[in-house]
């Protein structure tokens, strides 16, 4: 049952209860619906991949693998070329997978897409970097070369928030860099999240075998992690789940890449545009209904402006439309499961009990949660020491620096954060003082970059960072080679 739009793209007489391994196959874990959040409708139905899946597809992955890797440059940078030009012919279709799937508006979908334009075109030039160096050598008229080799085999496990950029930004560069992989989509968005991409891979060329999408649950994860020919795990999601990851990957001494939670400040000082750094804070708290590891979990304001701020706040609040986000003027749309609203409404009802107060939303209709402010908030609340992972704003009040530095950095996540003030030498040095991988001067606390290394500190991940040249550092490793005279 596909979506409404492109029917014809993809063909959902090729994929539909299938998995993509050597072309659509059979799934062993049979299938699964896939729900619309906004109507609770089914959209389509997927394979399930189950462990014995994935080790099959590890196989042939193993196999497609070292002919890829030996592929000419040229010929990679033509796949990933033409993937980009599949993305934008496709791209009405695309979008609306990801509205109707992720329940992100149009708006989400056109970022999502962009963005993996971007992955695609920064890993085409990664692809082209000379591979290593000429070292000196240790006999004299003899040769030291140190080149980078493609790992073999990756798995890369996507979260269901940012399907599409998310694949993407570990596909990418990892094709580029002649490695297979094995790609599970989250369960909730298998289709945006992976036959999209299969199909998209698969239109431009790449060599059957290079790519396997392999929705599944929690098992499926586990036996990638775990699959003898994987010799590397990429995974984007909850910081308990990554634990999980890091675990059984470890037992085959593999390299994890982990992007995990945050709990995310915006501080606000008092010399700060207060308006401005208001609709930087909404938007980083609301949008895609808070559901992303860098929206704004505090809102750490000093408290000469803690007042101008929230009016600021909640105004921004209360002016967003909710519903369908194929409504028009609609701003925002469902979360994206009955599991996550009710999360949300926990964190929410906790801290009011404990005494926070709800100054805009705070109550639910279905999966449609209201932007929410809440003052009064204090350390011992869920609101504060949570992710909230919805469409909620604490605001905490402070009056000296040092009070803003301890309340942002009280935290085990140290992802991203932002840091608002009429003088930038003030907001840096405030901002070098903050436990977090990205930091982001007078802005949303939500910002990506193909050409960054997006990553975290603290339990946000495991030191790795994904993006950039640390892509070429993550999906590759040091080769050494010596020889008594000149080759």
């Amino acid at each position: 049952m596909p979506v409404d739009g492109e029917r014809t793209w993809p063909d959902a007489a090729e994929w539909t209860g299938k998995i993509y391994s050597g072309g659509w196959r059979t799934a062993e874990g049979g299938t699964r619906p896939v729900i619309e959040p906004a109507t609770g409708k089914p959209l389509a139905e997927v394979g399930v991949a189950s462990p014995a899946d994935v080790a099959r597809a590890g196989v042939r992955a193993a196999r497609a693998a070292s002919e890829w890797a030996a592929a000419t440059t040229s010929e990679r940078v033509d796949v990933l070329t033409r993937a980009g030009r599949a993305l934008r012919e496709h791209s009405g279709a695309v979008r609306e997978w990801i509205v109707r799937e992720s329940g992100g508006v149009p708006a989400k979908g056109d970022y999502e897409i962009a963005a993996g334009l971007a992955q695609l075109q920064h890993a085409i030039g990664l692809a082209s970097r000379p591979p290593g160096e000429v070292l000196t050598p240790q006999v004299p008229g003899g040769t030291s070369l140190a080149w980078r080799v493609p790992l073999g085999v990756v798995g890369v496990i996507t979260p269901w928030n940012a399907p599409l950029l998310f694949a993407m930004r570990a596909l990418a560069p990892a094709l580029a860099l002649g490695n297979a992989a094995l790609l599970k989509p989250d369960p909730l968005t298998p289709v945006s999240g992976g036959v999209l991409v299969a199909q998209l891979f698969r239109e431009a060329g790449l060599p059957e075998g290079v790519l396997h999408v392999l929705p599944g649950d929690a098992a499926a994860g586990r036996a990638i992690a775990a699959d003898q020919h994987v010799a590397m795990v990429s995974f984007t999601g909850s910081t308990e789940a990554g634990r999980e990851v890091a675990r059984i990957a470890g037992e085959g001494l593999k390299r994890v890449s982990l992007e995990l939670g945050g709990k995310n400040s915006i501080v606000v000082l008092e010399d700060a545009d207060v308006e401005a750094a208001a609709a930087a804070g909404a938007m980083s708290s609301f949008g895609y209904q808070g559901q992303a590891c860098v929206a704004a979990g505090r809102h750490v304001v000093h408290a000469d402006v803690v007042e101008a701020y929230t009016e600021a706040l909640v105004r921004q609040a209360k002016a967003l439309p909710i519903g369908d986000p194929r409504d028009e003027g609609v701003v925002l749309g469902p979360v994206i499961s009955e599991r996550q609203a009710a999360r949300i409404e926990r964190i929410v009802d906790e801290s009011v009990a404990a005494g926070a107060r709800v100054l805009a939303g705070g109550s639910r209709e279905g999966l449609f949660y209201p932007p929410t402010v809440l003052d009064r908030v204090d350390r011992s609340m869920p609101a504060f020491r949570e992710e909230i992972f919805g469409p909620v704003a604490p605001v905490i009040p402070f009056r000296g620096e040092d009070e803003a530095v301890e309340i942002a950095n009280d935290t085990a996540y140290g992802l991203t954060a932002a840091v608002h003030s009429g003088s930038a030498p003030r907001a840096i040095a405030l901002a070098q003082r903050l436990r977090t991988g990205m930091i982001h001067i007078n802005d949303v606390s939500a910002k990506d970059a193909a050409n960054a290394p997006f990553g975290g500190m603290g339990v946000s991940g495991n030191a790795s960072r994904i993006g950039g040249t640390a892509s070429l550092e993550l999906f590759t490793q040091w080769r050494w080679m010596t020889a008594p005279g000149p080759l």
